[in-house]
């Protein structure tokens, strides 16, 4: 059931569809284009036609659509869980880790082993490869001037 409490939720939504679509060219149909207009040159007419800003509406309410399928599926799929976090809530409004892990299991994955979780290195850029294996050997003055390294 959809409620006014999902408004914020729902613009949020609609803003990254149309950016995934008309800024960052994330789609097949509209192509790889983008209509960003960051020097604001486009003030007075948008930088395209009439067609493609059907085609651009038309293809956010596709992603909005099998987004929502989507969270539909996964809710119905887990809806034991949810109705156990909900009845949990309801006793202690606010349910950290242990509670989650007692009420749902833990994670698939453990946060401790996530270089599992990642890419073989041979399937990364270069750079990407050299950052992962030499991660824990950098600190941040031993970093390039350009990259910052981060754990992963």
């Amino acid at each position: 059931r959809v409620s006014t409490g999902a408004q914020n939720d729902l613009e949020r939504i609609t803003k990254m569809a149309y950016g995934m679509i008309s800024i960052y060219g994330m789609n097949s149909n509209v192509g790889h284009v983008s209509f960003h207009d960051s020097q604001g040159e486009y003030t007075m007419t948008k930088p395209y036609s009439d067609a493609t800003a059907l085609m651009i509406d038309q293809e956010v309410r596709k992603i909005i659509e099998s987004q929502y399928n989507r969270a539909k599926e996964l809710l119905t799929q887990h809806m034991t869980e949810l109705k156990a976090l909900a009845e949990e809530l309801l006793k202690k409004e606010v349910l950290f880790k242990d509670d989650l892990e007692r009420l749902i299991g833990k994670r698939p994955y453990d946060d401790n082993q996530t270089q599992d979780v990642l890419p073989a290195a041979d399937s990364l850029p270069v750079s990407e490869a050299l950052r992962k294996n030499d991660n824990n050997n950098l600190s941040p003055s031993s970093a390039p001037a350009d990259e910052t390294t981060t754990d992963v």
